[in-house]
């Protein structure tokens, strides 16, 4: 079947001495569940991804969890579904990610490099350890198999938002290793895809330091707000094609979102 490895650093950021993608979920009772709820901020995402196991375009290649890992390195990350599962993943959402609010002129740039190695080398590090191992068994597998990177963007790493400029930076640079990777492996049958979420309800705007008004804001200018089961429902939109269908690029916004 297809085993999915998450990546989530919303929490901690990496040292740059320290070659390791920092994964803040964690494997437990539900993991399929906790695991899209994880990746996706704190929303429960209901029956989006729960119901993987028994739709008819995931059969044979459905995973049995969702595997999130608590931690570790890159390494560590590549050969975990191996480990479990005796084949290496062949579906790694990578959603290392924090907010930082502020426009250049005015933003804390003391926690810049902090958002940059999480948002960007925390992507990287992962996405090149599943790049490395599936393409060598795409060589075989391919077309009669998929193997799946999808990479949570963001709209504002497509229009430039100047009251959050550090961490738009960050996705612009996210935005520029998806479509660098897409193009290296896709001859090689990995698919490369990239997720572009607009205003999400979800823990990441805490994490970020907005404040309610701005929360507020954003329902009254753009509500109803997108939450987690709307992205869950983009990405098992993306991994459901058949291996020879490529959706390489996604943007989800609210109806109501006109900027950015």
């Amino acid at each position: 079947g297809r085993h999915r490895t998450t990546g989530d650093s919303a929490q901690l950021a990496v040292p740059d001495e320290e070659d390791r993608a920092v994964l803040g979920a964690q494997v437990d009772e539900d993991p399929v569940e906790h695991a899209v709820e994880d990746l996706l901020g704190g929303q429960r995402v209901g029956q989006s991804l729960v119901d993987i196991h028994e739709d008819p375009k995931l059969i044979g290649r459905a995973p049995e969890p969702l595997v999130v890992l608590d931690g570790g390195s890159g390494d560590r990350a590549s050969g975990l579904a191996e480990d479990r599962f005796g084949r290496p993943a062949d579906i790694v959402v990578a959603n290392a990610g924090r907010g930082l609010g502020g426009s250049v002129s005015d933003a804390d740039l003391t926690q810049f490099g902090e958002v940059l190695n999480t948002n960007v080398r925390g992507v990287a590090v992962l996405i090149q350890k599943a790049a490395r191992q599936m393409v060598a068994v795409q060589e075989k597998a391919f077309p009669d198999a998929a193997a799946d990177i999808v990479i949570i963007g963001s709209v504002v790493g497509r229009h430039i938002s100047p009251f959050s400029a550090a961490y738009s930076a960050s996705k612009f640079a996210v935005h520029a290793l998806a479509e660098s990777l897409r193009r290296e492996i896709a001859t090689k049958g990995v698919r490369v895809s990239l997720v572009e979420p607009g205003a999400v309800l979800s823990g990441f705007q805490a994490a970020a330091g907005y404040d309610d008004a701005v929360v507020d804001t954003f329902r009254e200018n753009f509500g109803p707000l997108l939450i987690g089961d709307d992205i869950a429902d983009a990405i098992h939109h993306m991994v459901t094609q058949p291996p020879h269908v490529h959706i390489s690029d996604i943007i989800v916004r609210p109806t109501r979102m006109d900027y950015p």
